[in-house]
């Protein structure tokens, strides 16, 4: 069965680019340009694991982590997050994610991370 990654991030760019790199490693990619957008599909669309940017419009990352664990059978759901400030490790780990990647990052990395849970 083909696992599901759900990415949520408001670059266009970046999506795009991790998109094509997990389908190429065989994985199906829903993507969301903001938080609302990816609250809507983690609901619809149940994935298997969460790659998430912190700052984004309307409902942010952690707004989207908050709103993620009072959703039925959601709340155990992987979550990577992207961002651009490492000095937020401690509060990603006490929200209950899994793993971080600071920006710009090897994809490489988040390949391995994304392999490690899913």
């Amino acid at each position: 069965m083909v696992k599901k990654i759900l990415v949520a991030d408001d670059d266009p760019t970046l999506t795009r680019l991790l998109e094509s790199y997990l389908m190429d490693h065989g994985y199906q990619v829903i993507t969301a340009a903001d938080g609302d957008e990816a609250l809507e599909k983690l609901e619809q669309e149940r994935p298997d694991l969460v790659v998430l940017d912190v700052v984004m419009p309307k409902t942010n990352g952690y707004a989207f982590l908050f709103a993620m664990r009072r959703i039925d059978g959601a709340g155990k759901t992987p979550v990577i997050v992207l961002t651009c400030k490492p000095e937020l490790a401690g509060i990603f780990k006490a929200e209950g994610v899994q793993e971080y990647l600071i920006k710009p990052f090897p994809q490489k990395e988040l390949l391995e991370k994304i392999r490690k849970y899913i």
